[in-house]
C-alpha cells in the first residue's frame, strides 16, 4: 500500500492514521477492502508495529475500519462520502433566524481599519475609555481575594438571575441617595453591562413591527438590538433641550418604548429640563409605552448639583432605569443593572435566566462591599475632580488653539465633548482623521451617531483616560494639522 506521511504533522501514529483516512475517503480503498496487517504495513512504512496498531485502533473507533474473522481488518462496508470542494462562504445560504439576519445586516463586526500596523496614538481621544490606570487596584484585589477565600459551597453554585442580594441592596440604597431613584432590591436585576440590559429590553418589550422611540442623534448600542427584534425606529429629533415631547408619536403608531438619555443626551450632551421629563412620562402613560432611561455617566457633573434621575418623577411605574460601572470603574467588570417597574420584574428575570442564567457572583460580592464601605463614592469624588480638570484643560486648549473655528457642546456633564469644526467640510473629515492618526492623535467623527449625516463636521472627544498635559499636547498637534 502506497501511503505518504509527508503531508501530515504530529505524532507518527497520527500521520499514519490521517494518511489512511484520506485514502479511504478519497475512494482509494473501497468498502470491504482488506487492509494490510499491522506487521506488513509497519514494514512497508519503516515504522514500528505499535504505531500502525494505534492508527488502526483510531480508525476502527471512528468507524472507518472493522475487524473480520481470524483477525483480518478491512474497510467498513459503507464508505463515507467523498469530500466535495467547499463553496465559498459568501455563496452558502445561512439557515438562520430573521433576528440573526437583521442583526448581522446592522452590526458590522469586521475590522474597521485596513490590515497592517496601526499608527501609535500618543494622544487618543476615544470616547468611553476610563482612566483604568488610576483605579484603586490594590483595594479591588484585596476585596476579590477576601471574598474568594471565604466563598462557601453555595456561593460557588448557581445564583439568582436577579443578581447577588447584597449588591442589589447596596445599589438600591446608593441610587436612592445619589440619584433619587425610587427602588427596592426586589426591583433590581443585575446584568452583564448596559448592552445586555438593552438586549433584554428589546426582547421582553418589543415584537416585530412595534415602534421604538429613539433620540436623533442616537446611541447605536440601543438602536441595533431594537432593530434586531424587528422593531420600527421612531426617531424624534433632539434640540437644545433634549428630546422634544411635542414630536412624540401617537398611539396609532404602536410605540412600545422610548429610549432616552435625559441627564446627558448621547452624543450631544444636552440636558432635558423638568417640563419635558414630565411631558415624556405623561405621554408614556397615555399611549401605554415604557420609558427607558439610560443614566450612563451622570455621576460626573461639573456645574451645579447632580441632577436627579427622570425615574424619580415617575408615578405610574412606566420608567425603566439602567446604569453600569463601565465608565465609573472599568469596562471589564461587566456589571450593570436595571431598576424595573414591579410589573416587569418577573418577565425580565425569565429573560435573564434564558440568556445566561445568572451573572458571575464574585465581582458582585466585591462590588457590594466597595459600595457599602464608602470606598466607591470616595473614588467617584476623586475621579470626578480629575475629570473636571481634564474637561477644563480640553476646553481651554480648544479655545486657545482654534478660537471661533470650533463650537463646543455637552461640556457640563459626562466624559466627552462634541466639537463642531466650522472651517472643515464633512467630506474632508475622514482625511483629517487619518492625518491625525499618522501624527499620533486619535480623533473620532460624530457622524456614526446620526441617521442622516450632519451638515457640519463634528468630532467626539473623550478625555477621561488622558492627563491634562496629554490633552493640551494632543490639541496643539491637531491644531498644527489644521
Amino acid at each position: 500500500m502506497l501511503l505518504s506521511l509527508r503531508e501530515a504533522t504530529g505524532p507518527l501514529y497520527r500521520r499514519v492514521y490521517l494518511a489512511l483516512k484520506a485514502k479511504i475517503r478519497a475512494g482509494g480503498l473501497g468498502p470491504a477492502t482488506r487492509v494490510p496487517s499491522t506487521r506488513a504495513l509497519a514494514r512497508d512504512l519503516g515504522v514500528s508495529r505499535n504505531t500502525v496498531m494505534l492508527a488502526y485502533e483510531q480508525l476502527a473507533a471512528e468507524g472507518y475500519l472493522v475487524s473480520r474473522h481470524r483477525g483480518a481488518t478491512s474497510v467498513a462496508g459503507v464508505a463515507p462520502p467523498r469530500p466535495t470542494p467547499a463553496r465559498p462562504a459568501a455563496e452558502r445560504p445561512a439557515p438562520v433566524s430573521a433576528y440573526a439576519r437583521r442583526l448581522t445586516a446592522r452590526l458590522d463586526l469586521a475590522p474597521s481599519r485596513p490590515p497592517g500596523p496601526r499608527p501609535a496614538l500618543r494622544y487618543d481621544f476615544r470616547y468611553g475609555r476610563p482612566a483604568v490606570d488610576e483605579f484603586p487596584r490594590e483595594i479591588w484585589r484585596r476585596l476579590l481575594a477576601a471574598h474568594a477565600r471565604r466563598a462557601s459551597s453555595d456561593a460557588l453554585g448557581y445564583g439568582s438571575p436577579a443578581g447577588h442580594g447584597p449588591v442589589r441592596a447596596a445599589l438600591s440604597e446608593y441610587l436612592g441617595r445619589a440619584r433619587g431613584v425610587v427602588s427596592d432590591p426586589e426591583r433590581i436585576v443585575v446584568v452583564n453591562g448596559t448592552q445586555q440590559a438593552l438586549d433584554l429590553i428589546a426582547r421582553v418589550l418589543l415584537d416585530p413591527g412595534d415602534g421604538a422611540v429613539v433620540e436623533e442623534p442616537h446611541y447605536p448600542g440601543a438602536t441595533i438590538p431594537f432593530e434586531a427584534v424587528g422593531a420600527r425606529l421612531l426617531r424624534v429629533p433632539v434640540d437644545a433641550h433634549g428630546l422634544d415631547p411635542a414630536k412624540l408619536p401617537p398611539a396609532v403608531e404602536r410605540p412600545r418604548l422610548a429610549y432616552v438619555t435625559p441627564c446627558h443626551q448621547f452624543p450631544s450632551g444636552v440636558i432635558m429640563p423638568l417640563e419635558r421629563r414630565l411631558a415624556l412620562l405623561q405621554w408614556a402613560s397615555r399611549v401605554g409605552a415604557w420609558v427607558v432611561e439610560d443614566d450612563y455617566v451622570s455621576e460626573f457633573r461639573y456645574e451645579g448639583h447632580p441632577l436627579e434621575a427622570l425615574q424619580s418623577l415617575d408615578r405610574d411605574e412606566r420608567a425603566i432605569y439602567m446604569g453600569s460601572f463601565s465608565k465609573t470603574l472599568f469596562p471589564a467588570l461587566r456589571v450593570g443593572y436595571l431598576v424595573l417597574p414591579r410589573a416587569l420584574v418577573r418577565p425580565f428575570l425569565a429573560a435573564k435566566w434564558a440568556a445566561d442564567r445568572f451573572s458571575a457572583p464574585l465581582y458582585q460580592e466585591a462590588l457590594a462591599e466597595l459600595i457599602t464601605s464608602g470606598q466607591f463614592e470616595r473614588y467617584l469624588r476623586r475621579a470626578g475632580a480629575r475629570n473636571a480638570g481634564r474637561r477644563r484643560a480640553l476646553i481651554v486648549a480648544l479655545r486657545e488653539c482654534f478660537g471661533s473655528r470650533v463650537e463646543i457642546a455637552g461640556e457640563n456633564t459626562g466624559v466627552h465633548l462634541v466639537v463642531w469644526l466650522n472651517d472643515v467640510r464633512p467630506r474632508e473629515l475622514n482625511a483629517l482623521i487619518a492625518r491625525a492618526a499618522r501624527a499620533g492623535v486619535g480623533i473620532y467623527s460624530v457622524a456614526p451617531y446620526y441617521a442622516e449625516p450632519p451638515r457640519c463636521a463634528g468630532l467626539l472627544f473623550g478625555y477621561a483616560a488622558l492627563t491634562e498635559g496629554e490633552i493640551r499636547a494632543g490639541v496643539r498637534r491637531l491644531a498644527e494639522l489644521l
